[in-house]
């Protein structure tokens, strides 16, 4: 018996319903210079979502390592946005994109694809600096189209710690709404 209890573990297991985080952070061009100080706030158990495709792949990838650092000694979940094979070679624990472990949603079409992965980020909840007078969700919209969702939804889109308590959804993320100054 004492052998079922000694067996080595992998450092990381995949992204999945049990792991999934309530709270994430987004990375972006527009919150790089905040990120450290951003993960440093969050609390433990947290998700981040590296996207940084501003980026050469040399740079993006030693700027992944530099925050993963940070985000592991805070127990945080790490997603790659890439294919799920990428974000194995690169230490991730799951990949962020269309048919991935965190899929994006903006419509009901987009949310019935989304079917298999650990989480769907629907937006855009509320008015964001990314798509300025973009059409938005709203927060009865959202509601309707995530009781729909056969997988667990994370809010996105405008989000901040007020909006999310507004909201009363168990699950946001943010690309500004996380950082020192909001």
């Amino acid at each position: 018996m004492a052998r079922c209890y000694s067996a080595m573990m992998p450092p990381r297991q995949p992204l999945s319903l049990l792991s999934l985080p309530k709270l994430w952070l987004i990375s972006d061009a527009r919150n790089d210079a905040v990120l450290e100080h951003a993960l440093r706030r969050m609390p433990r158990g947290s998700g981040l979502i590296y996207r940084h495709y501003h980026l050469p792949e040399a740079e993006r990838r030693a700027r992944f390592r530099a925050l993963v650092r940070i985000a592991r000694a805070r127990g945080m979940a790490v997603v790659l946005a890439g294919d799920a094979a990428m974000a194995r070679r690169w230490g991730a624990d799951g990949a962020y994109g269309a048919g991935q472990a965190l899929a994006t949603a903006h419509n009901l079409r987009e949310l019935r694809m989304a079917r298999g992965a650990a989480g769907v980020l629907l937006s855009p909840v509320f008015p964001t600096r990314s798509h300025p007078g973009g059409r938005v969700l709203g927060a009865v919209r959202f509601r309707l189209l995530a009781a729909r969702s056969l997988v667990p939804v994370i809010a996105l889109g405008g989000m901040n710690r007020a909006r999310a308590g507004a909201l009363k959804w168990p699950r946001w993320a943010a690309i500004d709404g996380l950082s020192p100054t909001h």
